[in-house]
């Protein structure tokens, strides 16, 4: 069986939020497509294939699809140019606008000057025709097409039905508005769409190829693993890699959110994204651009919106049923009461029903829901931290339990020998050195910390019969000599009499054939954010903090203690992990959510489990970013406190152009209904509401900063 393919294409002058979901909606139809996400912000497409040898007959498919709906879109496969600007799509003034300013004057001269009855009606045609010819010629296409509500056909019902009662200015002055609407709309789309490109303009333009002597300025993509790349001060580095020559400051904010500049120097990693400040620095590529970290961090915010919102799909789903309820409320309201009610006239009902049929389009909710969960991720990525979809910012409005693993997220994970102990006839040198050779083959932070203390070589053929004892420690045979290297429970099995240390730490016990020899503390520092982020949690309403550790009982209850940690789960094994994540969840009060913020290396399975998985530190960690849901780029835990509040922010906005927008349709609706609403509210209820609408979910580009 042929496998899968994903392809992206881009939609070129995609301008109707309303018709983008009836495209996504009959693209996932398509009998070889397995999914199909079209992003009306970016005005990408991606759609899974089942099958790869059939890619090009869905794209077939896919662009009649669209040419059904919105024939003027053009459809391309995605082309990454490395530009700053975007794919902004600009509207042709000459060819849009002259045409109405025309019909707009000729409007204006009907209505001022005195003209016989046929030659106004012969100028309020003629400007009608200027102003909404283009509506008109749309609205004729898709009626061929079979696509008859849509908010061309709508409004051209409702300004021909004003003609046929008499009411020629106000036909005309609705579809002239309804344009002066449309266009700006399409500007505040635009802004916001350009808004968001710039909020994530980390892609970098070129790189500075090294061959030889030679410097040749070349995209990205063209670059191989192993190539020298030369990033002058002022260019964004195209690239990972190893820097091989050069020092300088680079600014990480792009990535990080972090504003102050970072000094890097030969033999440090930098990562695609950085800004090089000062010096000129020759780097060693160490991945291709499709698996460097700006492309990844690109890739996850621009398919964020796949993950959609149950506001969003409520959305989708409402504007399916909300059109043909109006355009039907409107019919009824256009024949039922002349017929049942004395002295009703036809034409005071018609112009109510024609109130109806401006306000059927749904294209504020359609338009500035999506651009408000858009924004939101947008502005968190900007802050240095990747939501992976817009069901996981709304998601994070609802925590009410949040754990923590200790190591690496609320502690730096960079352990050290505090203190070493002997017992008996072994010297402290001995002690350290034994220890070093039993933890010689682990890559567990504490014995990194120990064979770091020791600093000498390990001759590996000096250890025999290694054995290492899940959640216990090691045993092996080290110069003739059985050596025991671990915690209290691996004394207690290998029944070794020894004394129990109570010391801020973890503490390593060490036995030489079967006689205690002493112990090592080795200490883990508590992060300064860490104290801020509980009681930054703590203050956001989130009361049950939670704290998982392998650490000994008597250290995880000293470092909860001192942060404010509510409940603390100890000497875990990473399988514990999971186990407790699942009895948390079951002991929850509410509905609410469960996060689990770990470091992201071994953490994935708990990740994976928990209801919003949260990877820490993980700038340039491809496991963190495939196992989280939500990925912090720096090392800072309260870091998610603005997460919490960019997702509560984002809810108020959308909720806000939720109800602004239901109420004031709803309320034209009734007024229009009892005659008390004219074209013009009506026109204000659609094109108006959708504007303010738009305006408002650009808010939430500004959120998470304070």
């Amino acid at each position: 069986m042929s496998a899968s393919s994903k392809v992206e294409l881009i939609l070129e002058g995609l301008d109707c939020a309303n018709c983008a979901s009836k495209i996504e909606a009959k693209v996932n139809e398509i009998g070889d497509v397995k999914s199909a996400n079209l992003n009306f912000v970016t005005k990408t497409l991606t759609v899974e294939v089942k099958d790869n040898k059939k890619t090009k007959s869905t794209i077939s498919a896919i662009k009649n699809i669209v040419n059904r709906y919105e024939p003027h879109v053009v459809v391309k496969e995605k082309i990454y140019h490395y530009n700053k600007k975007g794919n902004i799509a600009k509207n042709s003034f000459k060819r849009e606008f002259i045409p109405m300013i025309i019909g707009a004057v000729i409007f204006i001269i009907a209505v001022i000057l005195k003209f016989s009855f046929w030659l106004k009606i012969s100028l309020f045609l003629a400007s009608y025709l200027l102003i909404g010819g283009k509506i008109l010629f749309k609205a004729i296409k898709n009626i061929q097409r079979g696509q008859i509500f849509d908010e061309n056909f709508l409004m051209v019902i409702a300004t021909i039905g004003a003609f046929a009662i008499g009411e020629y200015p106000e036909g005309v002055a609705v579809m002239l508005f309804y344009q002066i609407g449309e266009f700006m709309q399409n500007l505040a789309v635009n802004k916001s769409r350009k808004s968001i490109t710039e909020l994530m303009d980390i892609r970098p333009d070129y790189a500075n190829l090294k061959t030889g002597e030679k410097i040749e300025k070349v995209l990205p993509d063209k670059v191989k693993i192993g190539d020298l790349i030369i990033v002058k001060p002022g260019e964004k580095i195209p690239l990972d890699g190893i820097i091989v020559e050069g020092e300088s400051m680079v600014d990480t904010a792009a990535l990080t959110g972090e504003s102050i500049p970072r000094k890097v120097k030969k033999g440090n990693e930098v990562l695609s994204g950085f800004v090089n400040k000062n010096g000129v620095l020759t780097v060693k590529v160490s991945k291709e651009f499709g698996e460097s970290t700006v492309s990844k961090i690109l890739n996850l915010v621009q398919n964020a919106s796949s993950k959609k919102a149950k506001t969003e799909n409520f959305i989708t789903k409402f504007a399916r049923y909300y059109t043909p309820f109006v355009v039907f409320s409107a019919l009824a309201i256009a024949l039922i009461p002349p017929i049942f009610l004395n002295n009703a006239k036809f034409s005071d009902w018609i112009y109510r029903a024609l109130v109806f049929l401006v306000v059927s389009c749904p294209c504020a909710l359609v338009v500035s829901i999506p651009l408000g969960f858009f924004g939101g991720i947008g502005g968190a990525s900007k802050n240095g931290i990747l939501i992976k979809g817009g069901n996981y910012l709304e998601g994070l409005n609802d925590v009410d339990t949040v754990v923590f693993d200790k190591t690496g997220t609320l502690t730096k994970g960079v352990f050290k020998v505090v203190e070493i102990r002997e017992k008996g006839s072994i010297n402290k040198s001995e002690l350290l050195e034994y220890a070093a050779y039993a933890e010689s083959y682990s890559n567990h932070p504490i014995a990194k910390s120990i064979l770091k203390k020791y600093d000498k070589e390990i001759i590996k053929e000096y250890i025999k019969n290694y054995n290492e004892i899940s959640g216990c420690g090691i045993k092996a045979t080290i110069r003739g000599k059985e050596i025991l290297v671990g915690n209290d429970k691996l004394m207690e099995r290998e029944k070794i009499r020894y004394e129990k240390i109570n010391a801020f730490g973890t503490v390593v016990y060490i036995a030489v054939d079967k006689q205690y020899a002493g112990y090592i503390v080795i200490s883990d520092e508590i992060k300064k954010d860490s104290e801020r982020a509980i009681k930054g949690l703590k203050s956001l309403g989130i009361n049950n903090i939670v704290m998982f550790t392998g650490d000994n009982k008597n250290v995880a209850n000293k470092i909860a203690e001192k942060l404010g940690i509510d409940k603390v789960y100890s000497e875990l094994l990473p399988q514990d992990k999971v186990e407790k994540i699942e009895s948390l969840e079951r002991e929850k009060k509410t509905k609410g959510k469960l996060v689990f913020v770990g470091d992201g290396i071994n953490d994935a399975p708990v990740l994976a489990r928990a209801d919003i998985g949260v990877a820490m530190g993980a700038l340039g960690s491809d496991a963190a970013i495939e196992a989280s849901d939500v990925v912090i780029m720096t090392d800072e835990p309260s870091k998610l406190i603005n997460a919490i509040k960019i997702a509560r922010r984002t809810k108020k906005i959308v909720w806000q152009n939720i109800i602004f927008s239901l109420g004031i349709k709803g309320i034209v609706l009734l007024l229009g209904a009892i005659g008390y609403a004219t074209m013009w509210e009506a026109v204000f209820a659609d094109v108006g509401v959708a504007l303010l609408a738009i305006l408002n979910a650009m808010r939430v580009l500004r959120v998470g900063i304070d």
